[in-house]
C-alpha cells in the first residue's frame, strides 16, 4: 500500500546532505578525512554541501531541543546565535531532523551519519523484539549490549581510528551509559557537570600541546529539559537559552585561533494542547488490539497484539484521531522513507502502526505515562516545522 502524501505544513524527514546526518561527516571533511556512511554520505560531499572550511580543530555543539523556529522566535534571548543566524542564507542555516524528531533517534542519526532505520534507535521507547517488552532508550532499560542494537560505526570511532583526537565533555552519569555507547561511542569522555565546565573542558582539550587534529563534541541538554518542564514559550526557557548563548559566545572567544565551531540541534519543540490529548488506556477506539504503545506522545509505535489485524488497528486510530494525526502501517512508513533505509534486524522494532501527530495534539497511555509526564507542556517527535527543522550555524575563531 502506498503511503499517503503528508498534509500541508508537515516536513518529511531527510537523511541526505540537507539533514542532521550530514553534520559529523562534514566535520570529518573539514578535518581532511574521507569516509562514507552506510547510507552513502561522504565526508567531502557533506563538507561541500554544508559549506565548512578546512580546519585542524573543530567543535561540534549540539543544543538539545533548539529548533531553528524556536531560536528565531525567541532570538532576543540569544544575541550571539541570532547574529550567526543572520550571517547565513536561510536554507544553508536549516537542516532536517530524523523521524521521530527526538533525542534517541536524532543523536544516533547524528552520531553515525545514517538514519534510524540503520541504527535501530526509533524513539523514546520501543519494543524489544527478543523480550516483547517495552524498552527505554534514554535510560537504556530492557536493552542489552548497545552494540547489538546500534551496529553502525560512529563518525567519532572512524576519526579516532584515523588519528584525530576526539573528546566529549559531559555529565559523569552519561560516560558509560547505554545511550552514549550506542549513539556516540568513540570519544575520550571528560566528566564535567555543568555546561560552563563543559565549555572549559572543550577549550582545554583544544589547547593541549601536540599537532594532532582535534574534534570536540559538546552537548547541551538544559534547553530541552527546561522546555519539557515549562514550555519553550516560557521565561524559564528564555533564561536557559540566554545562558547557553552566553557560554557559546565565550567558547568562540576562548578556543584557539582558527578553530571551526559548528552549532546544531537534534530537534525542536512545540507546546502541547491539553484539550487535544487522547489516552489509549481509556479510549474505546484506540485500546482494542493494542499490546504496547511505544515512541512518545507526538510519534507513536503501536504494537498490535497477536490476535489483532494491524490494518484494523490503523483504521480505527485514523478514524479516531482524524486530522490530528497521520497514521501509517509499518510497511507504509518504511516505503515512505520515514526511517531512512531500514536494516532487516531493525524492521521488527518498528510499530505495526506508526503515528505522527499534527498541530499540538498528543496521544498518551496512562498505563505507562505518569500524570506528570502526561502534563508536560513541551513535547516533540513529530513532523511539524518547529520539531523537524534545526539550525546549522558556523563560526571560525
Amino acid at each position: 500500500m502506498t503511503a499517503p502524501t503528508l498534509p500541508d505544513g508537515l516536513i518529511a524527514p531527510s537523511y541526505d546532505t540537507t539533514s542532521l546526518a550530514a553534520v559529523l561527516p562534514a566535520a570529518a571533511g573539514a578535518l581532511g578525512h574521507e569516509l562514507t556512511t552506510a547510507t552513502g554520505l561522504t565526508a567531502s560531499g557533506c563538507r561541500a554541501a554544508l559549506g565548512l572550511p578546512d580546519a585542524d580543530r573543530v567543535v561540534v555543539v549540539l543544543v538539545d531541543g533548539l529548533g531553528i523556529r524556536n531560536l528565531a522566535e525567541r532570538g532576543g534571548h540569544a544575541p550571539f546565535l541570532r547574529g550567526l543566524l543572520r550571517e547565513r542564507d536561510a536554507d544553508a542555516a536549516t537542516l532536517t531532523s530524523s523521524f521521530p524528531s527526538t533525542t534517541a533517534s536524532g543523536l544516533s542519526t547524528f552520531g553515525t551519519g545514517t538514519a534510524p532505520g540503520r541504527t535501530g534507535m526509533l524513539g523514546y521507547t520501543q519494543r524489544n523484539p527478543e523480550t516483547g517488552r517495552l524498552a527505554s532508550l534514554v535510560q537504556w532499560r530492557e536493552l542489552g549490549d548497545p552494540a547489538d542494537l546500534q551496529r553502525e560505526p560512529t563518525v567519532f570511532e572512524t576519526l579516532a581510528a584515523a588519528g584525530t583526537r576526539v573528546t566529549a565533555p559531559g555529565p559523569g552519569k552519561f560516560a558509560g551509559s547505554g545511550m552514549t555507547q550506542a549513539a556516540l561511542r568513540g570519544p575520550a569522555y571528560v566528566a564535567a557537570e555543568t555546561f560552563e565546565r563543559r565549555v572549559d573542558a572543550t577549550v582545554t582539550a583544544l589547547r593541549q600541546p601536540g599537532e594532532a587534529q582535534r574534534l570536540v563534541y559538546l552537548y547541551q541538554g538544559d534547553v530541552d529539559k527546561t522546555g519539557h518542564g515549562h514550555g519553550w514559550d516560557s521565561w524559564q526557557w528564555g533564561d536557559a537559552l540566554e545562558s547557553t548563548d552566553r557560554e557559546l559566545h565565550r567558547l568562540l572567544r576562548s578556543v584557539p585561533r582558527g578553530t571551526l565551531v559548528v552549532i546544531t540541534a537534534d530537534h525542536g519543540q512545540i507546546t502541547a494542547d491539553p484539550a487535544l490529548q487522547w489516552d489509549v488506556a481509556a479510549d474505546a477506539a484506540l485500546k482494542p488490539g493494542v499490546a504496547l504503545v511505544g515512541g512518545e506522545p507526538r510519534a507513536l509505535h503501536v504494537y498490535a497484539d497477536r490476535a489483532a489485524d494491524p490494518a484494523d488497528v490503523a483504521h480505527r486510530w485514523a478514524e479516531r484521531l482524524g486530522d490530528h494525526a497521520v497514521v501509517l502501517g509499518r510497511e507504509q512508513a518504511v516505503e515512505s522513507g520515514w526511517f531512512g533505509p531500514v536494516a532487516e534486524h531493525v524492521r521488527a522494532t518498528i510499530g505495526d502502526v506508526v503515528v505522527a501527530m499534527t498541530g499540538a495534539a498528543t496521544v498518551v497511555d496512562s498505563r505507562v505515562h505518569s500524570a506528570a509526564a502526561r502534563a508536560l507542556p513541551g513535547v516533540h517527535g513529530s513532523l511539524t516545522p518547529h520539531e523537524m527543522l534545526v539550525p546549522l550555524l558556523t563560526a571560525v575563531a
